[in-house]
């Protein structure tokens, strides 16, 4: 009887599934469940960035649940990362499965998408369909989901256990793609550095490599951390704090949270003006490790006030300040207890309040303003445009004839609802094409050319995330870098109802490969050349995805315009042309060669960025992030969003903080205004919304000449920083420097590479630009921060 079953029962066994079962959960352990696309490549960039050995304990186990079995070189990495990973055969769609991976006691599911996918409208609904699923099996589920499209995140707010405040948030790749390239035109190589803050890299310099290379692997080895601030720097304004971080703490603090006085939510001011901090704030630092970050809360005055060597910064035994620190315990705690009575949100660490002189800011410049006094910026009285003028020529950015907000505030909407962005009143696409002898007669000068390859049906790219940021209501109007848009009209009359009613944009439909039409728009005067591709990659050959981009590249690379730069001269009078344009920029001769026109081109594969630099010498397996065009800001690819999945799940706030500073103050109101479909409603200009404009905005600013340029003759990088942030309130947070410095020698290059953080005694050279986080200025600008000449 038992023999003649024996068969039976080898049936039974050989066809339970190898990944069946169900995940046995430890004590005290978290878990994590990915879902999604999961494939071997996914998954080894995912655990690389996750496991990293400068996260601090992380004790966390990965749980992968997919439909279908791994293959053999997946099945390696598993049984090589078994400690810290599993994986379970299932579909999310199965309450059943969900179950087996028990997702109701998972820290958090994070949904990957497939960034390669022939249609991303289809690839973002099944993954919401996830959600969905994922929710409505157990609604406490905190959630991150990777999505390709910005319009698709409309539907994640329709699902009701939604809430970003309980940690739920999603990485709209469109969103941060072309926010990240947004922010290199206003401050070339930008994106570079902010890519490299977020990803968990660890860097070995060497004396084999060239000092350019050694420089720059420095700052990729640099991070974004979250550290509460010691009772120590309570009362300090936050530029008081942020120069005692960098010269005693050897940390770059660039934010703070702030929790307004009326009970709202807790939000992320960057380099906030004359506000005093109050205990236990938390602050956003960068930093090569999150030990090093620890100073920042055992920093204590009374104990460490004369020691010199930042690392011998550890925890006292002041009584002070134990006793200090135990009053803050004993504080949340009843906070706690009573918020838990009344229902209202506890005062955590996490959620400081801030003091009132934050929001008086505004009222004390408008009162001096009435007063008839000089305009005061920073504590200090300015010159007024007049006394500026040099040779009978106004510096860019000091007439600003439109900045006059209280005169128009009653009258005209010059911002939208939300008074975070320029605003106008939708225009038809008719209205801005340019034919080419139009754009060849307009004197185009310090704009933006956005080189886009698309077929009349590819799918949407989301062109109001690229333009959005050049439009913040932190620049006044006459700052705004016109963009002209080389491309198929037929695509873009599709995008065109998300770009009706954000100002000075100008189309003209030709072929970004024609040379022709490039030099119609004056590419060579642009502050920035952005090459992008709406194509559906081939099945055929994925490798090819980026074909037109490269070309595009390299066919402006060959270009030369001496023949043409005495025909731009003696159209230098041609002033109406350049106020019709909304640019009032002092015109400067371009490059002679086409290889020194400030470019940045997006990538689908990393592999191809071998072919952008002739003259590299990048092996082409070398990892995105160390070949040269990533280096120097010319290239961006979106795989380099993949971190910020890792980055979220540890640390929310770092991904507030980013699409902050990348997409110009985008907020969960704006979405939801932008979810209806109808786009950006204007609004009348109050008090209120003017005071949205009151928020720092990312800049560049050259060391060979202005107030700065004495720092550029062998001074330290330090004496830069203190001196900025005291003089002018700006934040200095890395350096863009030429990678041949001399430029003596036959085979130099104008190129420049990007240094996040440099060392406090870092060297500076007459030809560096410092990156910046300037404060936002009521009427003038000090400098010209949109010239970025070589």
């Amino acid at each position: 009887m038992f023999a003649a079953c024996i068969p039976e029962i080898f049936d039974l066994i050989g066809t339970r599934k190898s990944y069946g079962g169900n995940y046995m959960k430890e004590p005290n352990r978290r878990h994590i469940v990915v879902c999604g696309h999961i494939t071997y490549e996914s998954v080894l960039h995912f655990l690389k960035d996750f496991l990293h050995e400068d996260r601090e304990d992380v004790d966390v186990e990965v749980v992968f649940l997919h439909r279908s079995e791994p293959d053999l070189e997946f099945e390696g990495l598993l049984k090589r990362q078994h400690t810290r990973v599993k994986y379970f055969q299932g579909s999310l769609m199965n309450a059943m499965d969900l179950e087996r991976a028990k997702v109701h006691d998972a820290d958090a599911c994070l949904v990957l998408a497939n960034k390669y996918c022939p249609d991303p409208d289809a690839e973002d609904a099944a993954n919401i369909m996830r959600v969905i699923s994922m929710k409505n099996y157990c609604e406490e589920s905190r959630i991150i989901i990777q999505l390709m499209q910005y319009h698709n995140k409309a539907y994640l707010l329709n699902i009701p256990s939604w809430d970003w405040k309980q940690g739920d948030d999603v990485i709209c790749l469109a969103e941060l793609k072309l926010g990240f390239i947004a922010q290199s035109c206003l401050a070339p190589g930008f994106s570079t550095m902010m890519a490299n803050l977020f990803a968990m890299r660890s860097f070995i310099t060497s004396p084999d490599m060239a000092a350019w290379q050694n420089d720059y692997l420095q700052g990729t080895g640099c991070e974004m951390y979250t550290e509460t601030l010691s009772p120590s720097f309570s009362g300090m304004t936050f530029s008081q704090a942020s120069e005692l971080c960098f010269v005693k703490l050897k940390l770059l603090l660039l934010a703070i949270e702030v929790k307004p006085i009326d009970g709202g939510d807790t939000k992320i001011s960057i380099n906030p003006q004359s506000s005093k901090m109050p205990a236990n704030t938390v602050g956003f630092f960068i930093a090569q490790s999150a030990e090093e970050v620890k100073r920042a809360w055992f920093y204590c005055k009374a104990c460490h006030e004369d020691v010199k060597d930042e690392n011998l910064i550890k925890k006292c035994k002041c009584k002070h300040l134990m006793t200090f620190r135990k009053g803050v315990r004993a504080i949340q705690l009843v906070g706690k207890t009573m918020a838990n009575k009344t229902g209202a949100t506890p005062a955590t660490p996490f959620s400081a309040a801030l003091s009132k002189p934050l929001l008086n800011i505004k009222n004390s410049v408008m009162a001096k303003e009435e007063n008839g006094s000089k305009p005061v910026m920073n504590g200090r009285p300015t010159n007024k445009p007049a006394d500026q003028q040099k040779n009978g020529k106004m510096e860019v950015g000091i007439a600003d004839d439109q900045a006059k907000d209280f005169d128009f505030a009653k009258t005209e909407m010059k911002y939208d609802s939300t008074g975070m962005f320029h605003w106008t009143p939708a225009r038809s696409i008719e209205d801005c094409i340019l034919d080419r002898n139009q754009a060849a007669m307009t004197v185009l000068n310090g704009h933006v050319v956005v080189c886009l390859f698309a077929d009349p049906d590819s799918p949407l790219i989301g062109l109001r995330n690229l333009v959005m940021p050049l439009r913040a209501s932190n620049f006044h109007y006459h700052e705004l870098k016109h963009v002209v848009i080389v491309g198929a009209v037929d695509y873009l009359r599709r995008e065109w109802k998300t770009l009706q009613n954000l100002p000075k944009i100008s189309v003209l439909n030709g072929s970004p490969l024609s040379r022709a039409d490039l030099r119609a728009v004056n590419v060579n005067l642009c502050d920035m050349c952005v090459i992008l591709s709406a194509k559906v990659p081939s099945n055929d050959d994925p490798t090819l995805a980026d074909k037109e981009a490269i070309l595009a590249s390299l066919n402006i690379k060959a270009m030369t315009f001496g023949d043409i730069i005495t025909n731009i001269e003696s159209m230098g009078d041609s002033k109406d042309a350049l106020n019709n344009m909304g640019d009032t920029t002092v015109k400067r001769p371009g490059p002679i060669y086409g290889t020194n026109v400030p470019m940045i081109t997006e990538l689908v594969n990393d592999s191809n960025v071998q072919f952008l630099d002739q003259d590299d010498d990048d092996d082409p397996d070398t990892e995105l992030y160390l070949t040269q065009p990533f280096a120097c800001g010319t290239a961006f690819a979106v795989s380099v969003l993949d971190s910020l999945m890792s980055t979220t799940y540890f640390n929310q706030n770092a991904l507030t903080l980013i699409r902050s500073l990348i997409t110009g103050g985008a907020t969960p109101e704006l979405e939801i205004i932008l979810a209806e479909g109808a786009g950006l409603r204007g609004g009348y200009s109050t008090p209120d919304t003017l005071s949205h404009r009151d928020r720092c905005r990312v800049g560049q600013i050259s060391l060979s000449d202005g107030p700065l340029a004495t720092f550029g003759e062998g001074r330290k990088y330090q004496d830069l920083f203190v001196a900025s942030l005291r003089n002018y309130g700006m934040l200095c947070i890395g350096l863009y420097r030429l990678r041949d410095a001399a430029l003596t020698t036959v085979d130099a290059t104008s190129k420049r590479y990007v240094i996040t953080n440099p060392p406090f005694d870092f060297g500076l050279l007459p030809t560096d630009q410092v990156y910046v986080l300037l404060p936002f200025e009521r009427k003038q600008s000090r400098f010209s921060f949109s010239e970025t000449e070589v």
